[in-house]
């Protein structure tokens, strides 16, 4: 028997398969159309298929109605076990980061923020970012018999973010504080060969195929010492809560680093330093209140007041720049503390959220005064950071 297709066995093969693409393509599309009877798809859901479209529609609308945005209608209800159980669904049935988005906007959508105040519900939702800063934003409702459950969400969130975060950050200002030290009489295995080599390019010699260097580069060893001040200045309006909480973690790792020392500043209308509580970031989200309006100028001015070594201090002010207080007295804080030798850092955002919304007159003004502002994400920062110790252009993403 022959072992290769007919033509027409190739053909109906072929037809199998346009015909399951199409099938796909339709089972996609009724999915995201929800139903509705124009929906032209024509396609009907069974099983776990259909599971996944009663997920959808309590949240996204009901098939018997025209699907609007925030217009459509919606299934979930203010019940806790109604909510419950739709949670579980959508874990079973979704992954995890399509699951974490529908909580998101279940929470925006359907108003059921004061059910996270319900342990039993705190117990069933998958925790990230978005959450934990929906939950800071609840501490001050929050009964007692759920703080410890949202203690314990927001303590394993901050220890994910740790671990994907600690490593990459200590590495690049451990490199950046060493290259800060150089020194000119290296021992052997302190020496920077690739400047080295650079500066002594003059010193060729041809015949023997080598570089004879007189002077040596090096780095110096690490200090037990503090070399290098760090100030976190953070807004902690509601629109900041994924940079509230990252900053957060960045604190706690960079507090980790005998060379540096951290102060951490958070701001609305008022200023609160929770430099002392950077031992554990989770007290210091708790700390937190977000929420309210902004003075930068009040917050720059706490901070310029604790600055003693200016030429060795970073300062980095996370806020989207739509300033409360008084504008031109900010932007000379800015000035005076750039004239001083302080490096600063403005970053519209530090989140993963993409580009945010920011007041673009004061961004532009912070430009010509030499602080670019721009957004960065988690993953950026210990690059940022890095070259700001290290007094180098700051690597600002194209988009900025």
């Amino acid at each position: 028997m022959s072992t290769q297709r007919t033509d027409r066995e190739v053909s109906e093969v072929s037809e199998v398969s346009e015909i399951s693409e199409v099938d796909e393509r339709l089972r996609r599309w009724r999915l995201v159309l929800g139903g509705d009877p124009a929906d032209g798809t024509g396609y009907g859901l069974t099983g776990q298929d259909a599971a996944m479209d009663g997920a959808l529609t309590a949240l996204y609308g009901k098939g018997d109605k025209p699907l609007r945005g925030r217009d459509r209608s919606a299934g979930l209800g203010a019940s806790a076990p109604s909510v419950a159980r739709w949670l579980g669904d959508i874990r079973t049935y979704f992954p995890s980061p399509v699951v974490q988005v529908m909580q998101r906007d279940a929470i925006d959508r359907l108003g059921l923020s004061t059910l996270l105040l319900e342990p039993e519900m705190l117990e069933a939702v998958d925790a990230d970012v978005h959450l934990v800063g929906t939950l800071l934003s609840l501490n001050k409702a929050m009964p007692e018999t759920t703080k410890e459950t949202a203690r314990a969400v927001v303590r394993k969130v901050v220890e994910d973010l740790e671990k994907r975060l600690a490593t990459r950050t200590r590495a690049a200002l451990t490199g950046a504080l060493d290259r800060s030290a150089r020194i000119t009489r290296p021992r052997h295995h302190d020496i920077d060969w690739n400047r080295t080599i650079a500066a002594n390019l003059k010193h060729y010699l041809p015949e023997h195929r080598t570089v004879v260097p007189e002077r040596l580069i090096g780095y110096g060893r690490a200090s037990r010492s503090v070399t290098k001040e760090v100030v976190l200045c953070v807004d902690q309006s509601g629109s900041m809560a994924a940079s509230v909480v990252y900053a957060s973690v960045f604190g706690a790792v960079l507090a980790s680093m005998r060379s540096l020392a951290i102060r951490l500043v958070v701001f609305d209308t008022a200023v609160t330093d929770l430099t002392d509580q950077l031992d554990d970031p989770v007290d210091v989200l708790f700390g937190t209140q977000l929420g309210g309006g902004t003075d930068i100028n009040r917050a720059l001015a706490y901070c310029q007041t604790r600055i003693t070594r200016p030429a060795e201090t970073v300062v980095v002010l996370v806020s989207d720049l739509y300033e409360g207080g008084i504008r031109d007295e900010m932007l000379k804080r800015v000035a005076a503390m750039k004239a001083s030798g302080v490096q600063f850092v403005a970053l519209l955002a530090l989140s993963d959220e993409g580009a945010p919304a920011y007041d673009r007159e004061h961004a532009a003004a912070l430009a010509a005064l030499g602080a670019p502002a721009f957004a960065c994400t988690p993953d950026l920062f210990p690059e940022v950071m890095a070259a700001a110790l290290e007094k180098r252009p700051l690597p600002i993403p194209e988009a900025a």
